[in-house]
């Protein structure tokens, strides 16, 4: 009776550890699209001859104090509830540091493909989640009140999979951070809730990202992704797609898109950790399949290229 009673205490305490320690996903603040329009941060990316707008996040730290103390008050609060963060300042530092290298993946052909700043900000980061933050200040009289909006996003996919907004009691503080932390109170924990229940689907189910294949235009693979290979003569597309199919959480992927020359595949479910317990990120997912596909008996020469952590492309036919 004892032996038992010892076995099942034992047991009991494994379930603790267990369920006690659920792993948190990390999380970055970032002020939004919006308040960053809003308040003129935003530079121009040249993507491939395309202009386009993105959040100049550095100078508005540089010259916004609000900013910083806002994103400090958030911090606190998911820190209270157990949500490791990730800093955006020093995420940024980390990319400036690596400025000297090339804003392009290139083929040794000379072939390039741009990566959007935004992502590689992301890349560096390795955040599970990024909270948008916009607010505004309303005034009447000496009082003031605070209108925000939270916005959790899978980083992996930009997907919004939680959200809060309100507007806290009007006061006579003039602090914009006290303000905030009032009206966000009340909205935190189902806000945190829903991330959490977020972070537990994608244990039981996987993390979704996107995967493409493409061919190098005149690279060194004579063929296509029609093109029969390998010991049964089966047509490339084929052998990849069932490569996805063995190596996803419960082979959860949807092909979107399929062509002699490329393949989509989106909703494409990956485990968080791999066999070594290592984080996984797209990145690691589409090296296994690379792998295969430069190994015998297929010998096709390819390059990964990555834009953000959610999203990967295997271009085949060169380096």
């Amino acid at each position: 009776m004892k032996k038992t009673f010892i076995t099942l205490t034992l047991i009991l305490t494994g379930f603790t550890l267990v369920f006690g320690q659920a792993k948190k996903p990390t999380l970055m603040v970032v002020p939004s699209d919006v308040w960053c329009n809003t308040n003129g941060y935003m530079m121009e990316f040249d993507n491939q001859g395309t202009k386009i707008k993105i959040p100049d996040y550095k100078r508005a730290m540089q010259e916004n104090a609000d900013l910083l103390l806002v994103i400090a008050s958030i911090n606190d609060m998911m820190a209270e509830r157990g949500f490791p963060l990730k800093n955006m300042e020093s995420a940024i530092k980390t990319l400036e540091s690596n400025a000297a290298e090339d804003n392009m993946r290139m083929s040794k052909d000379g072939a390039s493909v741009a990566e959007n700043p935004i992502d590689m900000l992301k890349k560096v980061a390795k955040a599970d989640i990024i909270i948008q933050m916009t607010w505004t200040v309303n005034q009447t009289g000496p009082k003031k009140a605070i209108t925000f909006i939270l916005q959790g996003l899978d980083a992996y996919t930009d997907k919004q999979i939680a959200g809060a907004n309100g507007t806290g009691a009007p006061s006579f503080s003039a602090e914009v951070p006290v303000l905030l932390k009032e009206a966000v109170t009340a909205h935190i924990d189902n806000f945190t809730g829903s991330l959490q229940s977020h972070f537990e689907d994608m244990f039981a189910n996987g993390r979704e990202i996107i995967v493409r294949i493409q061919l190098w235009d005149g690279g060194e693979f004579d063929g296509d992704l029609e093109t029969e290979m390998g010991p049964d003569d089966e047509e490339l597309g084929t052998i990849i797609e069932d490569w996805m199919a063995d190596n996803t959480v419960k082979g959860r992927f949807s092909t979107t898109d399929a062509t002699e020359t490329m393949m989509l595949f989106e909703q494409v479910r990956i485990d968080l950790y791999n066999a070594k317990g290592r984080a996984q990120d797209a990145r690691r997912f589409v090296k296994g399949l690379s792998k295969v596909l430069k190994n015998e008996p297929y010998l096709i020469p390819n390059k990964v290229v990555m834009k953000g952590l959610g999203r990967a492309t295997i271009i085949l036919g060169g380096k």
